[in-house]
């Protein structure tokens, strides 16, 4: 009689290289990584976000200019910083970061850091469920709603909830494959949805665009309670909306698959077709609208149905990765639970989050939050890998010396975000000199600690 695995068996064998290095037999294509790049990025933050910019009086060329540096900036923070590293260590950011700052301390960080894609991917259920509530005339949430509206919403979230954790619990090739079938459809819905309602706004030929961009869209007032937002706003946002996943290095974490550092090239994809793109004809969907920013009825009204499913799988693109990653963070804090387990756990806390809508109508704000908090482990990562080295310092040094807790980083965590909480500067312009200073202090920290433990040589 030949045994049949049981499901938990089956589930058991989903290993995604937790604390080692990716073999060569696993690694990936570049389709794959424009496709999970693409998925991720032109996905449901785009339907939020592009109301959004309208809500907060961007005029149109602050927008256009500003989103064109902005993504430049990403593609280029992708490319140079993330994915060399990612291809000469094959590991995951929390095991690599292991090594560097200790057991102990990377348990602090990885509950931060689950928590926050948690929550972010929370607010991708939410903008599936603006969409799958359609059929049952449930009540949308606007911007200043914090708390579930309705037992429709709380139904809806919960079902969106399971599909996306199913989804992330089977790992990084059944999340490309998902987002290369996804990318190109929901690319053509946000844009044919855009230009289907261009007539209602006065666009009858290409000419008349630029006018009534500025007229009608992006007319450089913001709404009542919104404060006003200019190219820099919209440079820096464009740039560090990702900063968890760019400069604070989550990002190994995908791109430890690629066969060559250069795919890290492939977050062009994602950034020029989503965050141009996508947020642009967002942008122009909730003008038609009349200022409603929720993602289901303003694709409804662009697009029908079609734009209706959008929207649902839009939000499962950008939240499977993202509770993918909070799984990994888990995985390392909890290292005797097999990975889907941690998965499941962590999809059960991201539906609950899902339930308040207020992540998803202050999105803006709660991305640049969750990068800067994330972001000096990123600068940490860098400084060890490229820096230390230079200085003639030992890298991995908490491995190497056995250490549970290393205090350098802790210190330059900690004091990084002091610093950059003090600076009398709007959110999404703290993370550049924050960044700088995190490898600064660093630097500083890692030399005190190994010259004392060189007995004053190093």
């Amino acid at each position: 009689m030949v045994d049949i695995p049981t499901l938990t068996e089956r589930l058991d064998h989903l290993y995604e290289f937790d604390r080692e290095p990716v073999a060569e037999n696993k690694l990936q294509g570049a389709g794959n990584f424009i496709g999970v790049f693409s998925g991720e990025h032109i996905a449901g933050t785009e339907f939020v976000i592009g109301p959004l910019f309208v809500a907060h009086g961007v005029s149109a060329f602050d927008l256009f200019t500003g989103l064109f540096v902005g993504n430049l900036l990403a593609v280029l923070s992708w490319a140079f910083v993330v994915a060399p590293i990612a291809v000469k260590t094959r590991l995951n950011q929390y095991w690599l970061l292991r090594k560097i700052v200790g057991p102990h301390l990377l348990f602090a960080y990885n509950i931060v850091n689950a928590l926050m894609f948690c929550f972010l991917a929370g607010s991708m259920i939410s903008v599936s469920a603006t969409a799958v509530g359609l059929p049952f005339d449930m009540t949308m949430p606007s911007l200043n709603d914090m708390y579930p509206n309705s037992l429709t919403w709380v139904a809806v979230v919960l079902g969106i909830g399971a599909v996306v954790t199913l989804v992330a619990i089977l790992g990084f090739e059944k999340l490309a494959q998902f987002s290369k079938i996804a990318a190109p459809w929901m690319l053509l819905v946000f844009i044919a949805a855009a230009l289907a309602v261009l007539p209602q706004l006065g666009v009858t030929s290409f000419p008349d665009f630029w006018r009534v961009a500025n007229e009608k869209i992006w007319t450089g007032v913001s709404l009542a309670g919104q404060t006003q937002f200019t190219f820099w706003h919209v440079m820096f946002f464009a740039w560090f909306c990702n900063m968890a996943m760019h400069l604070g290095m989550a990002d190994l974490t995908l791109l430890r698959y690629a066969r060559k550092w250069q795919y890290g090239f492939a977050s062009a994809f994602g950034m020029y077709l989503g965050h141009y793109v996508a947020w642009i004809c967002s942008g122009i969907l909730c003008a038609a609208a009349l200022g409603n920013v929720a993602p289901g009825p303003i694709a409804y009204l662009g697009a029908g149905v079609a734009g209706a499913i959008c929207v649902v799988i839009a939000g499962w693109t950008t939240a499977n990765p993202t509770l993918y990653r909070a799984g990994l963070a888990l995985q390392t804090a909890t290292p005797n639970w097999k990975r889907w387990k941690v998965t499941l756990a962590a999809g059960a806390a991201t539906t609950l989050a899902a339930l308040f809508p207020a992540l998803m109508m202050r999105l803006l704000d709660f991305v640049a939050l969750y990068g800067l908090l994330l972001m000096p482990m990123g600068a940490i990562i860098f400084a060890d890998y490229w820096l230390i080295p230079k200085l003639r310092l030992q890298q991995n040094f908490a491995e190497l010396k056995k250490l549970a807790f290393s205090w350098p980083a802790a210190l330059t965590w900690g004091l990084t975000l002091l610093l950059a909480f003090a600076l009398p500067l709007e959110i999404f312009f703290k993370g550049l000199p924050a960044w700088f200073c995190a490898v600064a202090l660093y630097l500083g920290f890692s030399f005190i600690q190994q010259k004392s433990f060189a007995g004053g040589k190093v």
